[in-house]
């Protein structure tokens, strides 16, 4: 089951008008979208995946909130041009929650989860050529320890990284059980007891496989390109290499220009065209840690153009 993360914060900080234009950039199984839709019946939403998946189901989902939303099955990085094709230039907010959906995780199928044993997929979308079978058995042992040291940040990435590459001499690594053995077997015992050591090497794997870093910059540049005044972009992350990427954005954005820093009166052309909502990221409740455990590392930033 699905339980959209941070969904009254997201609401409450998206300033949503009856004729607003919105984007969802992360429709998933349409938690988020469903609840923008009951509060814009003037406006319009746009809504974007590129899991077949989950725009099978949210097609279905949504038409009981309206007719006023149309999907795009796309990776969000490419958001401005598709709407662009649409002939929408500007719109009110965006909103981004990154990482891979409950569903995702819990359908053993799709090989996201290192407690069900499947094939090592990992793909958010089907038609690309890369999955998580081709990293684990065909990057060379430097390649593997890189990415389990820069996306999962795992200090034992090199001794996995070569066990990975023993074993695979023997047989291809083929599913996500034998490759969670191998991991817990390239550490020591005492890190087995405190968490699975699995958990950050696949999700590297999974960042590595969708090329999640690599399309947040562009795509939050985007996003704000397309705000009129006082349009907000809102993103929840997962992780602090997502967090990181924004937090330092948006920062760069609403920071004033270091010339005319502590001037009395600054130029209004120096003046940033943004602020931030909330100058700290934005929780969930201990409430909503309590009844849905996945939300515990979620954080929400949120940024507003203001000329």
């Amino acid at each position: 089951m699905h339980i959209s993360v941070l969904k009254d914060e997201v609401l409450e900080n998206l300033n949503l008008k009856e004729e607003s234009i919105i984007v969802d950039a992360t429709l998933g199984f349409g938690g988020h979208s469903s609840s923008i839709l009951k509060r814009i019946k003037k406006g319009f939403l746009f809504a974007f995946d590129q899991d077949s998946e989950a725009i099978k189901y949210s097609t279905n989902y949504l038409s009981q909130f309206g007719t006023n939303y149309t999907i795009i099955q796309s990776n969000f990085v490419y958001m401005k041009d598709c709407l662009e094709k649409l002939g929408v230039f500007e719109v009110d907010g965006v909103l981004f929650d990154l990482g891979v959906s409950s569903p995702q995780l819990d359908n053993e199928e799709r090989g996201f989860s290192f407690h069900k044993d499947a094939y090592l997929d990992m793909r958010m979308d089907k038609n690309n050529q890369l999955d998580a079978y081709k990293v684990v058995n065909h990057y060379s042992e430097k390649e593997l320890a890189r990415i389990f040291f820069q996306y999962g940040e795992d200090k034992y990435s090199k001794s996995i990284a070569r066990n990975i590459v023993r074993a695979r001499e023997q047989k291809s690594i083929e599913t996500t059980l034998e490759l969670a053995e191998i991991i817990k077997n390239s550490v020591p015992e005492s890190v087995r007891r405190k968490k699975h050591p699995a958990r950050q090497i696949f999700q590297a794997i999974r960042i590595e496989v969708n090329h999640e870093l690599d399309v947040l910059l562009p795509a939050l540049q985007n996003a704000v390109s397309l705000l009129k005044v006082g349009g907000r972009v809102e993103v929840i992350t997962f992780h602090s290499l997502e967090d990181r990427i924004v937090k330092k954005y948006f920062k760069s954005l609403t920071d004033v220009d270091e010339r005319v820093k502590g001037l009395p009166n600054v130029p209004d052309e120096y003046l940033p065209n943004y602020k931030l909502v909330n100058q700290k990221a934005i929780f969930p409740s201990s409430k909503e840690q309590q009844y849905n455990m996945r939300s515990r590392s979620a954080k929400l930033r949120i940024i507003e153009r203001i000329k």
